[in-house]
């Protein structure tokens, strides 16, 4: 803690003279534009506006001021901080490409946008008080004027001076952002979830986000929520995450530091799971709240925007630099042991707009892209390897979700709470007759076009080998799903799902062929237009790479979790963390032991090795590290109506049937089917 105030100090006492100097010349640039009717210089006046806004911020900001100011305020200043973002606002924002595109022109427009959203990232800096920060844009600012005030129009100038700070690396800046992370002495929000008066919704507001009714009506859910069941959810995750570490066959001991992330109103949960860690000796860091977007258009329209300075140079600057700063880093790397994520469901839906005016990587930036992604997770895994470290991850719904709010959070706390070590027993007969195959045929009914073989590895001793992991509630909550591995060459056929939500976003029949274990050929019918479905499905799904394998095939055994779906008819809305529970999936990317193939990890029940860790792509890390991961891992599931079987095939032809019209039918499985058994019975 120490260190990162005195290194924010030294930045902020250096910046002081010239900050102050650059705010009054832009006090003075506000002045003389504020009457301007010419595209530049209003739009120089907006970036003003926005500037003095967040330094007028960073001074009324303090504790005091949230225990001070009415909910009504607060809210009132919540609104004005992401106003112009809401969707009813944003078609004439400067941040839309759209808008800026038809003002400026298509040269001009998508870079005046991305500076834009650069601008609020000032936000941020106002919040924290990083005065150099907020220092450094305000220098921007004025050399974007000198060309805003002659109205000049030369692309490449404006790019040339929105770019040099991005490219511009400070050992000191990015030591700051990386002690953020992982120093739990630092914990940017642990005063808010200790010491916040949670009878009072003020203390919403002193994170800095949107605050929206999911947030409000959570903290107020919670506040009146029984002491017992919270008791009970933090010591289930407590021993779920420690759990994780047994079964991977991990040394917690050898590690000091967690990390939870979670959503904006969950803190009364946050409180007694963090008291728990510590007193298990862990030290907890908060830095990583989540709320709900003030318009997921808007980050959708950016999520490409280092486009205009992602190149080769600044790449090998950016790893050579960031490699620098994790060895000096190192200590508070290697005692981290790992996230605990709270995930949301029940947002509304959002359906995407794909606008031509967005700024996109080049075929040979989406190239340096992956190679810079793996490099820097490379990085990574020398100090914090996936071998000493795990997760947890639970998700819960948001008051978005409808009237039923509180039915389907208690529900779905009684899913999270299912006896893990009993559904792993009934999972083991499932597996026995799984690692008898040599391919599991999976084809689908009621209109669904499913029809795949998949290719199971070859045990070499099934006595103390299996393919498939008999997964817990360890390190996914809930319970309930074997997976593996499986071999991509010969698997082969189509996977298709009607209506489903990857990434937060719809997609209406989703289609896709595979060939050898890799995507051949995809589609869906969100828009008229196929290339607009293509597009939409590769720069969603498979970006950035042409194609993708078949990382993992999984069948989900959480029966109950498909039947309250149906219940408050919310599958298509569920998250991947329980979707993929309710029927057999599909995962394109990476398989589930990247990073760790050379690790040998065991069944729980039967205490066999789990061989199949590999496949023929992340097999190449062996030659070529860059070929061998794709930083991809998106699950795609097909539920149980739409399935007509899932069955067995062995090397004989023997046919062993795991479903057959939507049930378990595998002996040891009949408990699966009660669920499934008793929702028919009321539809009828």
């Amino acid at each position: 803690m120490l260190v990162h105030k005195k290194m924010i100090q030294k930045l902020n006492q250096g910046a002081k003279t010239e900050y102050k100097k650059c705010l009054q010349e832009v006090k003075t640039i506000w002045e003389k534009e504020h009457d301007q009717v010419n595209k530049f210089r209003k739009f120089a006046f907006a970036v003003a506006d926005k500037l003095l806004f967040y330094s007028k911020l960073e001074k009324e900001f303090s504790d005091n001021y949230y225990k001070e100011n009415s909910p009504d305020a607060l809210r009132a200043k919540n609104s004005q901080l992401f106003n112009e973002l809401k969707a009813e606002n944003y078609k004439v924002c400067y941040a839309n490409p759209e808008y800026t595109s038809e003002v400026f022109g298509t040269k001009l427009g998508p870079m005046f946008a991305s500076y834009y959203t650069s601008v609020r990232s000032c936000l941020n800096f106002a919040f924290e008080h990083k005065l150099y920060a907020l220092q450094r844009k305000l220098g921007q600012f004025l050399e974007l004027y000198e060309l805003l005030k002659v109205r000049n129009e030369e692309t490449s100038k404006y790019k040339e001076i929105i770019i040099k700070l991005t490219k511009d690396l400070h050992i000191d800046r990015t030591t700051i952002h990386i002690l953020e992370q992982f120093d739990p002495e630092i914990s940017k929000y642990e005063d808010i979830v200790m010491n916040a008066d949670l009878s009072n919704t003020n203390y919403l507001y002193q994170y800095g986000k949107n605050i929206s009714a999911n947030e409000v009506k959570t903290a107020e859910f919670l506040m009146n929520y029984p002491e017992d069941k919270i008791n009970k959810l933090v010591k289930a995750m407590v021993k779920a995450y420690i759990r994780g570490f047994e079964l991977s066959r991990k040394d917690i001991k050898k590690k000091e530091t967690l990390k939870i992330i979670y959503n904006i109103g969950q803190e009364r949960i946050v409180r007694k799971l963090v008291k728990s860690f510590n007193a298990k000796g862990f030290k907890v860091i908060l830095n990583d709240a989540v709320s709900t977007s003030a318009n997921r258009q808007y980050g959708y329209d950016h999520r490409f925007d280092k486009a205009l300075y992602f190149d080769e140079d600044f790449i090998k600057r950016m790893l050579a630099h960031q490699e620098e700063v994790m060895k000096a880093c190192s200590d508070h790397l290697v005692k981290f042991s790992g996230p605990i994520f709270f995930t949301k469901f029940g947002d509304k839906p959002f359906k995407p707009v794909q606008k031509k005016t967005c700024l996109k990587l080049s075929g040979e930036q989406q190239k340096l892209n992956q190679f810079y992604s793996i490099s820097m997770n490379k990085s990574y895994q020398k100090y914090m390897p996936r071998t000493e470290t795990s997760f947890s991850i639970i998700g819960f719904p948001v008051p978005d979700i409808g009237d039923q709010f509180e039915a389907i959070f208690e529900d779905t706390l009684a899913l999270n709470m299912i006896d893990t070590e009993h559904h792993e027993k009934i999972q083991q007969h499932i597996v026995d007759e799984l690692d008898k195959a040599d391919f599991v045929h999976v084809k689908g009914k009621n209109g669904n076009k499913t029809d795949i073989m998949v290719k199971m590895q070859k045990l070499v001793d099934p006595s103390k080998h299996t393919n498939f992991v008999n997964c817990g509630a360890d390190v996914n909550i809930p319970v309930g799903e074997v997976f593996t591995s499986p071999t991509l060459k010969s698997t082969n056929g189509v996977l298709h799902v009607k209506e489903t939500y990857l990434k937060s976003m719809r997609f209406e029949n989703l289609k896709i062929t595979f060939k050898d274990g890799y995507v051949n050929k995809y589609t869906c019918s969100n828009f008229q237009d196929e290339e607009d479905n293509k597009s939409y499905i590769q720069e969603n799904i498979l970006f950035p790479h042409e194609t993708l394998p078949l990382g993992e095939f999984a069948i989900g055994t959480n029966t109950m979790s498909h039947v309250m779906s149906k219940k408050y008819n919310i599958l298509p809305i569920m998250p991947v963390l329980i979707v993929e529970k309710m029927g057999p999936h599909f995962a394109i990317g990476d398989t589930c032991f990247s990073w760790e193939e050379d690790f040998a990890v065991f069944n729980p029940i039967d205490g066999k090795e789990i061989t199949a860790r590999e496949n023929e792509h992340s097999a190449m890390r062996k030659i070529d590290i860059q070929k061998a991961y794709t930083n991809c891992h998106t699950d795609i599931t097909l539920p149980y109506e739409d399935l007509d079987f899932i069955t067995a095939i062995t090397s004989e032809g023997e046919k062993i049937d795991i479903i057959r019209n939507s049930r378990f039918v595998v002996p040891g499985t009949e408990e699966l089917n009660i669920p499934l058994n008793a929702l028919r019975n009321d539809n009828q």
